[in-house]
């Protein structure tokens, strides 16, 4: 579809200059062209020169005189028949699959990042096109049932980008399972059975844990060896784990939680931690899902217990 029956259909709602239109079609979120002035005006002289809009100069005082346009009875005609016409099948070509697709020729940590700067992206446009729908559509309605159309075609939008987001999530937790064997071997851990019970320990990690991917990495590798219970010694977590304004701890410990895998810290000296961790801890020692000890014993008899 060109971009002259979109013209056509904003004509119909009322006379407009060539920056009306461009204005709201570079607005639009589903009107895919690019709206600049060489495209529209292009369009509106081919338009005028089939007689499907008429043009009329209006002069003004102190500003240059406007090009106004109005839709013809020819053109609601030419835009009765386009939009009946056979609809065009849905456009999945999207630049970013033809980034992603060598994008093995990425380490780890950069394709990591490829795919949150991507999630990233598509959140801010979701978040953006919500904005837009809650400030209601440049165009008054002309019947009711043009209104549910539009209201239609802003649940399409969301719904598309709602699912993109769904689908980069998805990728970058699954992506974990890819790890490299130099990344498996950062890691220094043993694999305990324990009164019918498997868990994973610990130790210390080249670097330490201190990103959502570093937590997919240690669901992946419970998930491996079939264990949901994990002992994360203190020396294994980043600095930024103890220090709550970076986020990282509540990050690391959600994604843990959202895979059931029942997690206990070891970390001895926790006088040394700021006042805030050290509330934080107190709070997640109430919890069932991770806790802090101060000891490995203490921690595998929590884990072992209610099993």
């Amino acid at each position: 579809m060109n971009i002259g029956y979109a013209i056509l259909g904003l004509l119909s709602h009322r006379p407009m200059t060539g920056y009306d239109l461009k204005k709201i079609i570079q607005d639009s979120p589903f009107m895919h062209w690019s709206g600049n002035n060489n495209q529209i005006y292009k369009a509106l002289i081919e338009l005028l020169e089939d007689g499907l809009v008429t043009c009329e100069t209006e002069y003004q005082d102190h500003s240059p005189p406007k090009k106004i346009y109005t839709v013809t009875p020819q053109g609601m005609e030419e835009l009765r028949e386009l939009a009946a016409s056979k609809p065009e099948p849905a456009d999945v070509k999207k630049s970013f699959l033809v980034q992603l697709a060598w994008a093995d020729v990425l380490e780890n940590g950069a394709l990591s990042k490829l795919l949150a700067d991507y999630e990233n992206e598509i959140g801010l446009q979701l978040t953006l096109n919500r904005e837009k729908i809650r400030r209601g559509n440049a165009l008054a309605s002309k019947t009711e049932r043009e209104a549910f159309l539009w209201r239609m075609i802003d649940e399409n939008i969301v719904s598309s980008y709602r699912n993109e987001l769904e689908w980069v999530k998805n990728a970058r937790e699954q992506l974990a399972i890819f790890e490299s064997e130099e990344d498996r071997n950062r890691m220094n851990y043993q694999v305990t059975d324990k009164e019918n019970v498997r868990y994973i320990e610990l130790f210390s990690a080249s670097p330490p844990i201190g990103t959502e991917q570093d937590a997919l990495g240690l669901v992946s590798l419970c998930g491996e060896n079939g264990a949901e219970r994990l002992i994360l010694h203190g020396e294994a977590l980043s600095g930024d784990f103890f220090r709550l304004k970076t986020g990282v701890a509540g990050a690391v410990l959600q994604k843990l939680v959202n895979y059931s895998v029942k997690t206990a810290m070891v970390v001895p000296d926790q006088g040394g931690l700021g006042a805030r961790f050290r509330e934080f801890m107190s709070e997640a020692n109430k919890g069932l899902q991770y806790r802090f000890f101060i000891s490995a014993q203490e921690a595998e008899s929590w884990l072992l217990k209610g099993v």
